[in-house]
């Protein structure tokens, strides 16, 4: 089982790289989109690149994340579950997984006009990803309590 779980870890940690970068830019996107609604022909290749950042990075990255973490909370057992790190761990993937939705939701939003969300707005959300990532970094190496 032991190779299962290093297998499983290192699958987790690719997965969590990928989809942690899709989230970084994402929004980094949706603030040029909205920033620039006036210039049509920017707009449309930057929708292409949200749609094809979501589909193709994020989606999948947050698929791999989830069920390789799944994985090894199975291969762990009941045991790490009394740990209060993971519940924090798990309380910022529950955020994360929100965010991730979210920015699909504002995508087309933008997408048809309809947001009434400013660009400082989508700057703002960008920290979201950031901060999970660093709690979740200080539960998962310092496993402080």
């Amino acid at each position: 089982m032991e190779n299962w779980y290093v297998w499983f870890k290192i699958v987790h940690v690719i997965g969590i790289i990928s989809w942690m970068a899709a989230l970084f830019y994402l929004p980094r996107l949706l603030v040029y989109h909205r920033e620039n609604m006036d210039k049509q022909d920017f707009v449309a290749i930057v929708q292409v690149q949200e749609q094809k950042l979501y589909s193709y990075i994020a989606m999948p990255a947050m698929l791999i994340s989830v069920l390789s973490g799944l994985g090894l909370l199975y291969i762990l057992g009941t045991e790490v579950f009394h740990h209060g790190w993971l519940h924090l761990k798990l309380l910022c993937v529950l955020i994360l997984l929100h965010y991730h939705f979210m920015c699909r939701k504002f995508m087309r939003m933008l997408a048809q006009d309809s947001t009434y969300k400013s660009g400082k707005f989508f700057r703002l959300i960008n920290e979201v990803p950031t901060f999970c990532m660093v709690v979740i970094v200080f539960c998962v190496v310092g496993k402080f309590f």
